[in-house]
């Protein structure tokens, strides 16, 4: 015999945004998603969802607690892991704790100077990180062979930042050293593993509790290596990862960053079956593995998918679905140039006039897909099976407070396709159905993603309305979901 619930209580519920008026309505398959008891063994951590900047962005003086729009960015991504690193550090940064001057053969632009990098600048950065709870991992130059110099700038950072100091990555993708002009053509993986030793050594001799992250490279080659080195301190697995970076389309059809492309189920497998491969060696070795950058593509300039409401739609499963396979932190790929003439695949940017930041901090699109996976509670997930739905996908979480989050990600076209039918079964009767949504209007529309009708992150679980059409105590739910939106609803149960 069943227990008896409490009495019903009133609830408050959530007013869905429809279809646009007068779209051509194509019927979508329903969804029947059964989420059961059992764990997968993997786990949604603190702290998955952060960003990667480029290592001159430490001498921003933007990078600060004090910095008000700064730290709300950075609140609504949870507790983030900054990575500070990109084409910058072996190119066109300098780290100094003597202050000497910038040596002559680094070389930048206007929208990329060279930039000095010093302990006070440290000082300044751990304020952020303070005010926001972050993490940092730090990259230092490999460009420029200096064991010595890059063991100075872990003593201070490990000084500096304590434990917040999530590790150290000995310079930016060196798979691309031969090609690039950073090495001769002959510098091989061999080489870099006796660099790389040489660089851990140093840093062990001064922090020896800072774990160094890599390799950090987009060539799968390099994965095992790293995975095996023996070094002296502890070790992070990290690789690079942009999914949609054929430019042109002709190396890889499939791989080419244009709407059709993001839109598919195809990104999503082949993400799932990369991203398993680069578990696998990690895996062997007892490792954490992080993806310490990524974005849609790695192809210079706007495309078709930049700034897009598709890109927060893609941006939200591809950070749920790496935790759920194993991956406990990704960084996704920014700039604090400005908004006007900057990166437009940055989660975030500057405001003001090309290269004339105004003290804001404005976020696009992708950063509200990050928002809503970053403002989940930890958890474990739970084994689901899925049919129907069309372009969705879907993943279930248990809380230490034993309430289950479901995220339903509804990826077909908000401009074409009808409302998908959804038949949820849960492991237990559930007392509460807080809703929380992301929407906007079309795949290509730019700056009008927002989470629950407003340009920020959501309200906390308890201040959440309730799933329209809410079974009390029902383990069978019947509801319907808006096309191009990611649904975060939380269940709580009788204990």
């Amino acid at each position: 015999m069943e227990t008896p619930l409490p009495p019903e209580p009133v609830f408050s519920y959530y007013t869905q945004i429809g279809p646009p008026e007068g779209s051509p309505l194509t019927s979508v398959e329903p969804l029947a998603l059964t989420v059961g008891a059992a764990k997968t063994g993997t786990s949604l951590p603190a702290g998955l969802v952060g960003l990667s900047l480029e290592a001159t962005d430490l001498a921003d003086p933007a990078m600060s607690g004090d910095n008000p729009e700064m730290v709300q960015s950075l609140t609504g991504l949870g507790k983030p892991l900054l990575r500070f690193g990109g084409n910058a550090v072996d190119r066109r940064f300098f780290w100094t704790s003597a202050g000497e001057p910038v040596p002559s053969n680094l070389k930048g632009d206007k929208a990329h100077p060279v930039r000095a990098v010093a302990p006070a600048d440290l000082e300044r950065v751990n304020t952020l990180l303070e005010a926001t709870d972050a993490a940092i991992n730090l990259t230092v130059d490999l460009g420029h062979y200096d064991p010595a110099r890059a063991a100075d700038m872990a003593a201070h950072a490990s000084r500096i930042f304590g434990d917040r100091l999530a590790g150290i990555t000995v310079g930016n993708e060196p798979n691309g050293y031969p090609s690039n002009g950073l090495r001769d053509s002959g510098w091989t993986m061999e080489d870099y593993l006796t660099e790389l030793k040489a660089y851990a050594q140093a840093i062990y001799e001064v922090a020896p509790d800072v774990k160094i992250v890599g390799p950090g490279v987009y060539s799968e080659a390099w994965w095992e290596p790293f995975a095996k080195v023996d070094l002296p301190q502890q070790k992070v697995f990290s690789f690079h990862h942009y999914p949609l970076s054929s430019c042109d389309g002709k190396s890889d059809a499939n791989g080419e960053p244009i709407l059709a492309n993001l839109m598919s189920q195809n990104v999503h497998d082949h993400a799932d079956y990369y991203r398993g491969e680069a578990l696998k060696p990690a895996s062997a070795a007892g490792l954490e593995t992080w993806i310490t950058e990524t974005g849609v593509s790695a192809c210079p300039g706007s495309n078709e998918t930049t700034k897009t409401h598709a890109s927060a739609l893609w941006a939200a499963d591809y950070a749920i679905s790496g935790a759920q396979l194993g991956v406990s932190r990704l960084s996704f790929h920014s700039s604090l140039i400005t908004c006007r003439g900057g990166p437009p695949m940055s989660a975030i940017c500057s405001g003001g006039e090309y290269l004339q930041p105004n003290g804001a901090v404005e976020e696009r699109a992708n950063y509200f897909g990050l928002s809503m996976i970053a403002e989940m509670q930890p958890g474990e997930f739970l084994a689901a099976e899925e049919t129907g739905g069309g372009l969705s996908h879907s993943y279930a979480v248990r809380h230490a407070d034993g309430s289950i989050s479901v995220v339903l990600v509804n990826a077909n076209n908000p401009e074409t396709d009808a409302q998908m039918n959804v038949s949820l079964v849960l492991p237990g009767r559930p007392l509460t159905a807080a809703m929380s949504q992301l929407t906007g209007s079309s795949y290509t529309s730019e700056d009008s993603t927002m989470i629950d009708g407003q340009l920020t992150e959501a309200v906390p679980v308890s201040e959440r309305l309730t799933l329209p059409g809410f079974a009390y105590g029902s383990a069978t739910q019947e509801f319907v979901l808006t096309a191009g939106t990611v649904t975060v609803l939380n269940f709580t149960f009788q204990d």
